[in-house]
């Protein structure tokens, strides 16, 4: 089913043919000439990723399969026209968009991967995505100059190579930098740590901001053009592993289309207003999910067919040759995301004895976030809790007033631990002496709703805001396809209560559990959107109370003295929980960097619950269903499909989705060269404007 690689350059080699010398030629392998290889040009990688031709036969089942299963993703008419605060961000018709490349020609796999991979990106929704691990991620392509946007002292902003950038590639890349000293031209060779903390003048002979816009056009994931422009800079966040550093993505991108960069730049420290400009090449280096290759053919057999994760399985199958000893679904869902992520913490969501025992809502991307670690220089040297834990790290300010919680993630290796600890750190913050609360959730890409639900329960205490649910309200959407399974399992073919369509997993709009046998999507609500019908089952409640931790019955911080901070990329759970508390609690939202003229959401990538095509093929295969009509084929790929399973409705209006509503930071705080990448620095920052008199510079009030 997968052919070998279509040779782009031959070469000639002497033979002789009736007594005379000829040359014929000889194909060259392009993918033997990295195979093996750490690192390469870009140039190279993609000479060997793009002499794969289209096989019509996987290309059209790919298309089939991403056609079929949008019919379980919540928001597809949706993201046609989607209404304002974003009718200029989110407008593709993707199954319009199916149709067209499915019509079309492409030259070769690579490029028709590009176009699907892009087109899914157009919803600018982090849990509608596609990505194909034949090409995501398996080479990462970078520069050793991450940027950052700052505030200068007169107020203006501009472009600057990160101030440790020098700090960050040394100890990421190794002796690969040297590459990099020794490609820079002229008397900047060998000179690489004098170019942090320059100011950007230019990118490839125009204003920065061309690039950022351009690139906010193609990195989707986020509905706000703010958080997508954000996306191109560096920055931090906390992983199991520790303190880590995102290059962003000028510096670090998925795929092998960049070769260089030319800057124009005016470097800091110099003792003239000294400016040059250089080009600079990208390097691309194998990541650790590629599986090693010798040549096109072994390349092809370990990285781009399907594997044992790619498609679904019937739960009740004696038939273990597909599925793999101990597999479960949640397993599934784990290992897309960390492979997507690249992020240890993700590859503990296996957990749990049955599928939806803790239900996730998890933005997936082809882009590692945890790549580099953020320099030692910069991490916070506060002691950190005794109750800190993975993604879930505590601290107390120098005022002995303030405590932080710095979380990565609403995922971690154990559930239950996890949700101990964010009791046990916080009423340890508060015997310290904190009264204020600082959760820094900067490139928190969600995780399991439960935890969402937890932490707002317990910072703000027993109300009618946190109980029955500390969450939204959602829907499933109702394809035939979907009330069908439905109909299945009320019928029994779920006896062990593990799909996520069955009744045993709900609640009703008044939060009482849905009787085991209910056929939920008997009736549905029909509604116009976009132009087409659409069919939602009943509203569902909550699914976390009663918690199996005991909570405090009284908050431990008020509401006026908490503030939530990140740069903008707060998805999934880390929505929920910062909208609920934000509308319901009046607690304060704080983007930090981000342009001065564009309005800063402080998260985006709402949904209610997030799955993928592996989960949803194990719906349908547990429930007999296979062979519908609607069905959609098995992934001949090696590819990852994700979607919005359950659409979470808004607390300011509540008859339309939260996904589609506003959510402007209270405080836009500026990034300046002393508090860039530097979290104690930017949460004191935040604890000077929120609660302090003495009020610094440059803060933008939206």
């Amino acid at each position: 089913m997968f052919p070998t690689a279509t040779p782009l350059v031959w070469s000639a080699a002497a033979s002789l043919v009736a007594g005379a010398t000829v040359t014929a030629p000889i194909p060259i392998d392009f993918c033997e000439v990295i195979g093996n290889k750490t690192w390469a040009s870009p140039a190279e990688v993609r000479a060997c990723i793009s002499s794969f031709p289209v096989d019509p036969i996987v290309k059209a089942s790919v298309i089939e399969t991403l056609n079929k299963t949008l019919a379980f993703h919540t928001s597809t008419n949706y993201q046609i026209q989607a209404p304002p605060p974003f009718e200029d961000d989110v407008h593709v018709d993707l199954v319009g968009e199916l149709a067209r490349i499915a019509a079309e020609e492409q030259s070769s796999d690579l490029e028709l991967h590009i176009d699907l991979f892009r087109t899914f990106k157009r919803a600018n929704d982090g849990h509608c995505a596609y990505i194909n691990y034949c090409y995501d991620s398996l080479y990462l392509t970078y520069l050793p100059l991450p940027l950052v946007l700052l505030t200068e002292s007169d107020g203006t902003q501009g472009v600057f190579i990160a101030p440790e950038a020098f700090a960050v590639a040394t100890a990421e890349f190794g002796p690969e930098v040297s590459f990099w000293q020794d490609a820079l031209p002229g008397k900047l060779k060998g000179r690489l740590a004098s170019l942090s903390g320059a100011k950007v003048l230019l990118i490839d002979g125009a204003d920065p901001f061309v690039a950022v816009n351009a690139n906010s056009e193609i990195t989707g994931s986020y509905q706000a053009f703010g958080a997508r422009q954000n996306a191109f800079f560096a920055s931090y966040f906390v992983s199991d592993a520790g303190w880590n550093y995102t290059l962003g993505n000028f510096a670090q991108q998925s795929l092998p289309l960049v070769d260089a960069a030319t800057l124009t730049v005016q470097l800091a420290n110099a003792t003239k207003n000294e400016i040059v400009t250089f080009t600079i090449p990208y390097r691309s280096r194998i990541s650790s999910i590629l599986r090693s290759f010798t040549n096109s053919t072994s390349y092809r057999e370990r990285n781009c067919r399907a594997s044992i994760f790619t498609n679904g399985y019937d739960l009740y199958s004696n038939d273990t040759s597909a599925t793999g000893a101990e597999r479960t679904p949640l397993m599934d869902a784990g290992f897309s995301a960390s492979r997507a992520y690249g992020t240890s913490e993700l590859a503990f969501l296996a957990s749990g004895p049955r599928q939806n025992e803790h239900p996730l809502n998890l933005a997936l991307d082809a882009l590692p976030l945890a790549d580099a670690a953020l320099p030692p220089y910069l991490r916070p040297a506060l002691p950190a809790s005794n109750a800190s834990y993975s993604v879930a790290q505590f601290h107390m300010l120098a005022d002995n007033m303030t405590g932080v919680l710095a979380l990565g993630s609403f995922a971690a290796p154990s559930f239950s631990v996890f949700q101990q600890s964010l009791l046990d750190g916080l009423v340890d913050l508060k015997k310290k002496g904190a009264k204020r609360l600082v959760v820094d959730v900067t490139n928190n890409g969600g995780g399991y709703i439960c935890i969402a639900h937890w932490l707002h329960r317990i910072i703000i205490g027993a109300r009618d805001t946190t109980e029955p649910q500390a969450g939204l309200d959602s829907t499933a959407r109702a394809s035939p396809l979907a009330r069908a399974i439905v109909h299945r399992v009320s019928k029994g073919a779920d006896p062990e209560e593990l799909l996520l369509y069955n009744p045993a997993q709900w609640t009703n709009a008044t939060h009482h559990p849905l009787g085991n046998g209910t056929d939920w999507m008997k009736k549905v609500e029909t509604i116009e959107v976009n132009g087409y019908e659409d069919a939602f089952s009943q509203r569902l409640g909550q699914e976390c109370q009663p918690f199996s931790v005991k909570p405090t019955k009284k908050g431990l911080f008020k509401a006026k003295n908490v503030a939530i901070v990140s740069n903008g990329r707060c998805a999934s759970s880390c929505s929920l929980f910062s909208i609920t508390m934000s509308k319901l609690e009046g607690v304060k939202t704080v983007v930090v960097g981000g342009k001065a003229d564009v309005p800063q959401q402080y998260c985006g990538t709402v949904g209610g619950q997030s799955t993928n095509f592996a989960t949803i093929d194990t719906e349908i295969k547990t429930s007999g269903l296979k062979n519908h009509t609607l069905a959609p084929p098995d992934f001949l790929t090696n590819s990852v499909q994700g979607i919005t399973w359950r659409l979470g409705y808004g607390l300011d209006d509540d008859t339309e989705p939260e996904e589609w509503q506003d959510h402007p930071a209270d405080l836009n705080l500026p990034l300046t060269i002393h508090n860039v990448n530097n979290p104690v620095a930017i949460w004191e920052d935040v604890v000077d404007v929120l609660w302090s008199d003495a009020q610094p510079l440059f803060q933008v009030q939206l």
